[in-house]
């Protein structure tokens, strides 16, 4: 299965998406956005920008658990990922953001 946004209306009625990679796992999810506009401009702003490296940063949770956050170029975070095992892992998810995003669908959850 190729890798697909999948955008969604919260119980709070924000919109956010995930971006699923061709194995049914989440790499990266959203905030909240008001409207699903803005929520569309999002992952668009995701599918721009996930092509450099320099535009991902690496972080450190509190618990010790590497992740990571795709960041515009006003540095504006775009995405999150989950929490990984490990660096190397965490990695790995950056390259899967990197290759799967810019040809990813955008399909509607209900």
């Amino acid at each position: 299965m190729p890798a697909r946004f999948e955008l969604k209306k919260t119980e709070t009625g924000k919109f956010m998406f995930n971006l699923i990679a061709g194995n049914g796992e989440i790499i990266l999810t959203s905030q909240g956005y008001a409207d699903k506009a803005g929520a569309m401009n999002g992952i668009q702003s995701v599918k721009a920008h996930a092509m450099k490296f320099d535009n991902f940063e690496q972080k450190v949770a509190s618990n010790a658990q590497p992740y990571f956050t795709l960041n515009a170029s006003n540095g504006q975070v775009i995405g999150k990922s989950e929490m990984y095992s490990s660096n190397s892992a965490m990695k790995n998810g950056i390259d899967s953001v990197m290759r799967n995003a810019a040809k990813a669908e955008i399909v509607e959850i209900d």
